[in-house]
């Protein structure tokens, strides 16, 4: 059986988790992914607005995986427009890239769980199998840490490279040309990136309960136990 030390320091683990699962669950269905400006070029330049004047042209965009808000500013006050990336965004959009972006949401997701799973049953069972012990942890670990980056490269390159937020701003518009003002990632984002660095805490946590990393060399292979002794 596992020591107390290890009980504690795999349900530390197995509850960063679960927080882990339901956090990017919760990002994924919200509009927080990003926050910006947006400016009325066309109407900008009519007026040939300047300093002050600017402030009457620049509205508001957000928008998340699925779905947004964007507030039209163009001198007469703001109108607020709502919109969805399926379908309605789809041929505007990388739309490659934003699939892979939820799908990698959903196996980051499912990994978590899985990870979740497998340090409780190491918390308090003896595995013996490989993959339930210390390699199936770092390995869970590993591939929904990687889930968590290859999320935030992918987004992070719809919007920077590909110009996300200017695409949306101007979807649907025929008088008007909108330009991106200023553009940040918001909570959702951090999230996914906090859940990333979790599952690196989490294979720490796992070293720290005595566990060498997998492929390492034992320091005394001469050494004959038995495979619960290998375990704990």
């Amino acid at each position: 059986m596992p020591t107390p030390q290890k009980k504690i320091l795999f349900c530390l683990a197995g509850v960063l988790s679960f927080v882990c699962a339901l956090g990017t669950a919760a990002a994924i269905g919200t509009q927080l992914w990003v926050k910006g400006t947006i400016l009325c070029k066309t109407g900008a330049l009519l007026v040939n607005a300047t300093g002050p004047e600017l402030e009457k042209f620049i509205g508001e965009i957000q928008y998340g995986l699925f779905h947004g808000e964007r507030v039209r500013q163009c001198g007469l006050g703001g109108r607020p427009f709502q919109f969805s990336f399926f379908p309605d965004l789809l041929k505007i959009i990388p739309a490659s890239i934003h699939v892979s972006v939820i799908l990698f949401c959903m196996v980051l997701i499912i990994f978590t769980l899985v990870g979740m799973g497998f340090f409780l049953y190491n918390a308090f069972g003896s595995p013996y199998e490989t993959l339930h012990g210390p390699v199936g942890l770092y390995l869970w670990s590993f591939i929904a840490c990687s889930c968590g980056c290859l999320i935030m490269i992918l987004f992070s390159s719809e919007v920077k490279i590909h110009h996300l937020s200017e695409k949306i701003a101007n979807f649907k518009e025929k008088s008007f040309t909108f330009k991106t003002h200023s553009e940040r990632f918001a909570d959702s984002f951090w999230i996914i990136l906090s859940c990333s660095l979790v599952h690196f805490l989490n294979a720490l946590l796992i070293r720290l309960a005595g566990f060498e990393f997998p492929f390492s060399k034992p320091k005394d292979s001469g050494t004959a136990t038995g495979a619960a002794d290998l375990m704990y």
